[in-house]
C-alpha cells in the first residue's frame, strides 16, 4: 500500500515541467480529403460555366426562331426549315452500355444522310425502309424527324445539352462550396473535441443534396438563367437555415457524459503500469 501511495502521490509533474495537459492541437487531417475534393469541384463547376454562354444563347436563339415559311427575311439559317426524305435504313447499336439509334435518309435534294435519334419513341419504331418523312432543320442542323403527325427528336437539337451542362455546373458548385465550407469547420476543431455526433454529418448532407436536387430540377425544367439561379439561391439559402436551425437544436439536446457502471473484480488482475516522476 504503500508503495502505491508513493506511486500516486509522485505522479504529480515533476518540477520545471509544464503543468496541465499539453495545449490541444487543430484536427487538420479529417479537414484535408473534403478540402481537396472541394477544390478540384469548385474549379471544374467554373469551366462549366465558362462554356455556358455561347450554348445558353444558341438554345435561346433555337427557341426564338419562326419557321421559314412565316419569316420575313430568313437569314443565315436562323428559321425552322423542314424538308423531305424516304428512309433508306434504320440500325440500333449497342455502345458503351446505351443504344445508338441511326436511321439513314435520301432527301430528295443532296446526298443521303445518317441522323441519331435521341431515343427509342414514337418515330423510331414506326420507321420502316421507303417510308417518306420530314427532317426538322435550324442553321443547317437536323434536330427533328417527323413521321405523319408523330415528330422525335434527334441528338443534334439544341437544349438539352446545355441544360444539362448548366445542372451539372450547378451540382459541381453547391456540392464543391459545401466540402469547402465543412472542412474549414473541421480544421477549427480540437483533437480533444468530444467525438462528432452522426446528426452532425448527415443533416448538413442531407441539406447539401436538398439544394443540389432543386438547382438541377430548375436547370432542367426552366428556359430562362435568371429564374434558375433565383431559384438555385432560394433554394441554397433555405437549406442551410434549415440545416443550421436543425444542428443547433440537436446540439443543445446531446450530451457527451458517458454513464458507467461499476463491475466487480471476481478474480485477480495484473496491470502494466509505469511509475512516473521522481519517487523517494
Amino acid at each position: 500500500m504503500t508503495r502505491s501511495s508513493s506511486s500516486s502521490s509522485s505522479s504529480a509533474p515533476a518540477p520545471g515541467s509544464p503543468s496541465g495537459p499539453p495545449p490541444a492541437r487543430r484536427d487538420l487531417r479529417s479537414a484535408l480529403v473534403p478540402g481537396a475534393i472541394g477544390a478540384l469541384l469548385v474549379p471544374a463547376a467554373a469551366v462549366l460555366f465558362a462554356t455556358l454562354p455561347g450554348k445558353l444563347s444558341e438554345v435561346h436563339d433555337f427557341r426564338a426562331a419562326r419557321p421559314c415559311e412565316e419569316a420575313a427575311v430568313p437569314e443565315n439559317g436562323g428559321c425552322l426549315a423542314t424538308r423531305s426524305a424516304v428512309v433508306v435504313a434504320k440500325e440500333s447499336r449497342r455502345e458503351k452500355k446505351s443504344d445508338t439509334r441511326l436511321v439513314t435518309l435520301d432527301p430528295d435534294e443532296g446526298p443521303p444522310a445518317e441522323v441519331e435519334m435521341r431515343g427509342a419513341g414514337p418515330v423510331f419504331g414506326e420507321l420502316e425502309p421507303g417510308d417518306r418523312v420530314t427532317v426538322h432543320s435550324w442553321r443547317g442542323t437536323d434536330w427533328a424527324l417527323s413521321l405523319g403527325e408523330l415528330r422525335q427528336d434527334l441528338m443534334g437539337k439544341p437544349g438539352p445539352g446545355a441544360a444539362a451542362r448548366f445542372a451539372v455546373a450547378l451540382a459541381l458548385l453547391i456540392t464543391g462550396a459545401a466540402l469547402v465550407r465543412a472542412a474549414f469547420r473541421w480544421s477549427l476543431r480540437h483533437t480533444r473535441d468530444p467525438a462528432v455526433h452522426a446528426w452532425q454529418t448527415w443533416v448538413p448532407f442531407t441539406a447539401t443534396a436538398a439544394a443540389v436536387a432543386a438547382a438541377v430540377t430548375a436547370a432542367l425544367t426552366v428556359d430562362r438563367v435568371l429564374p434558375v439561379l433565383l431559384i438555385t439561391a432560394a433554394g441554397c439559402a433555405v437549406a442551410g437555415t434549415a440545416s443550421a436551425l436543425l444542428t443547433r437544436a440537436l446540439g443543445r439536446r446531446a450530451t457527451d457524459v458517458v454513464t458507467l457502471e461499476p463491475r466487480v473484480l471476481t478474480a485477480e488482475r495484473v496491470v502494466r503500469a509505469t511509475v512516473a516522476g521522481e519517487v523517494p
